[in-house]
């Protein structure tokens, strides 16, 4: 039975659930306790009682542990991305791939914690030296999602720590395996007791208490737009400091100028892999009416020609689903498609494979409407909407007509286009000839809109949300 890590031990509950494999329902992958709400209290006394020290750790302690985290990330990556593809069922280079961002984003923010910066200027007033410096926050509440069970509590507690905060993990209660594997590799790399905890268990109960409890001074939330608004709304209501990644439902423009082989790349790449699991996911693909119905053709040929399959299986190109609930929400939305009068040209299905799991077959609907639902609301699957376009100011028009603007793409060969695309569609990412799913790790990442709430994660705009600006003015 895995545990969780509070105050610098092990501990266990009487509530256990079963991590079930999606490629192989048989496959239990482990059982792992669900925390209660005694033991989020004595985490967040533990993290609290750990902070006035841990805010005042050299930069390099910080970078000894953070670099410790990272350096076995990547020596394990192939164990680690074998566990992550069994409990998640991304494929195994996706899973060890993720590992190995993981090792990254760790190594990079243990470069930033030898980096913090400050400014010193003169005053307007004489005699008067002004610093400007930067603090932790506290005690950091961290909420994760199941489709990157490593890679995104990587990108969120690595900047926490090396910026001098103190954690309290909540992973998905869906992909618990990744979560503890990480949460056991920072047990050992020489952070005191109660600066790193997990508690593993349900959002009405770990979520909740990061939202009322005053010791937690920020929380971090990737997740589903309505539960992230309600985290904003509560959280919002104490006081408390909030950054949130909420989704997308991202347009690839495809320009009759377009080179159709790379175009057809980013969308295959963008709208299917990781089993169009990724809130960067090209969903709504927009093609001008000149190249429309040849791009479609060959689209609907080349998604056809996926292999679906057990994730552990090196010809798989294309994972299950994650559960059973996500299988029934995108077979839902395959018949809410067909009733607004999409055409489905392929795919959609549940499938059969050796293994009894999650396996759907990759979607492609055309002749979409930006109206209709399947162009409107984040399916979160393999599932992929053309919508014609007339010339590329109706493209561009096309593309802001969401809610969300998380991620961008346009496939062209006009500098002209791709520099007023990246200029005017209204995302916080824009991908040029590149599909809108793979994002590097030291540079922003976030949205706007819908999308997105808060200062940006990733790369040294990281420190923006997990630092506070503090100003000190010394007379000589």
């Amino acid at each position: 039975m895995h545990k969780n890590w509070i105050a610098g031990q092990w501990t266990g509950s009487d509530n256990v659930q079963q991590n079930v494999n999606p490629s192989d329902l048989s496959d239990v992958v482990g059982e792992y306790v669900r925390a209660s709400a005694a033991d989020v209290d004595m985490a967040l006394e533990s993290a609290q009682a750990a902070w006035p020290a841990w805010s005042l750790s050299t930069p390099q302690q910080r970078f000894d542990a953070l670099d410790m985290i990272g350096t076995e990330l990547l020596a394990r990556k192939n164990e680690l991305g074998e566990l992550l593809a069994r409990e998640e069922g991304k494929t195994l280079p996706e899973g060890i791939g993720e590992v190995a961002r993981a090792g990254q984003i760790f190594k990079f923010f243990a470069g930033e914690a030898l980096r913090i910066e400050g400014d010193a200027l003169a005053s307007v007033r004489p005699g008067i030296q002004v610093e400007v410096s930067r603090e932790p926050l506290g005690v950091v509440g961290i909420i994760t999602p199941w489709n990157f069970p490593i890679a995104i509590p990587a990108w969120k507690i690595a900047p926490a720590l090396a910026y001098g905060n103190c954690v309290v993990f909540k992973p998905a209660d869906l992909v618990p395996g990744s979560a503890w594997a990480l949460a056991e590799i920072i047990s050992r790399s020489g952070l005191p007791a109660g600066v790193f905890n997990l508690v593993m268990g349900r959002g009405s109960v770990v979520g909740a208490a990061f939202i009322e409890d005053p010791r937690v001074e920020a929380i971090t939330f990737t997740g589903s737009l309505p539960t992230g608004r309600q985290v904003l709304e509560q959280a919002a209501a104490r006081q408390k400091k909030v950054q949130l990644e909420l989704g997308g439902k991202n347009p690839l423009v495809v320009l009759d100028d377009a080179d159709l082989e790379v175009a057809l790349d980013c969308a295959i790449q963008g709208a299917f892999y990781s089993t169009g699991q990724r809130c960067t996911a090209s969903s709504r693909i927009i093609v001008q009416r000149g190249i429309y119905d040849r791009f479609t053709s060959e689209l609907t040929h080349r998604t056809q020609a996926l292999r679906v399959g057990h994730a552990l299986r090196s010809d798989t190109q294309i994972g299950p689903v994650s559960e059973a609930s996500q299988l029934e929400q995108d077979l839902s939305y395959i018949e809410i498609g067909r009733q607004e009068g999409a055409r489905l040209l392929c795919g959609g299905e549940r499938l059969q494979r050796d293994t009894e799991g999650y396996y759907f077959s990759p979607a492609v609907f055309a002749d979409v409407a930006s109206s209709m639902r399947i162009a409107q609301e984040e399916i979160f699957g393999p599932v992929a909407s053309v919508i014609p376009a007339d010339d590329y100011e109706h493209a561009l028009a096309l593309a802001n007509d969401t809610e969300f603007g998380l991620s961008s793409g346009i496939c062209t060969r006009s500098l002209k286009h791709a520099t007023h695309f990246k200029r005017s569609v209204q995302a916080g990412m824009v991908m040029v000839n590149v599909p809108t799913a793979g994002v590097d790790y030291h540079v922003p990442f976030g949205g706007r809109k819908g999308s997105s709430y808060g200062p940006r994660e990733q790369g040294r705009y990281a420190r923006e949300f997990f630092t506070i600006v503090k100003t000190a003015y010394t007379a000589a």
